[in-house]
């Protein structure tokens, strides 16, 4: 049986998805970077502080509780 280099053992055409990986990864980075550019670090940062504090304090309460 003669190996066609272009298709994968499935028979998927290589070039093909290689063509439609192309064409797609420049919409998708039209999409990364409008939704980064709305993403404000800081109030990230202050959010997940916030978040990591009162984990810690929800666990201090229950080591409290168990004693």
């Amino acid at each position: 049986m003669k190996k066609q280099t272009n298709k994968t053992t499935a028979g998927t055409n290589i070039e093909k998805v290689k063509n439609q990986n192309t064409q797609t990864a420049g919409a998708n980075n039209e999409y990364s970077t409008e939704f980064a550019s709305e993403t404000n670090a800081a109030e990230v940062k202050r959010q997940n502080k916030k978040a990591e504090a009162k984990k810690a304090n929800a666990s201090t309460n229950a080591n409290q509780y168990n004693q």
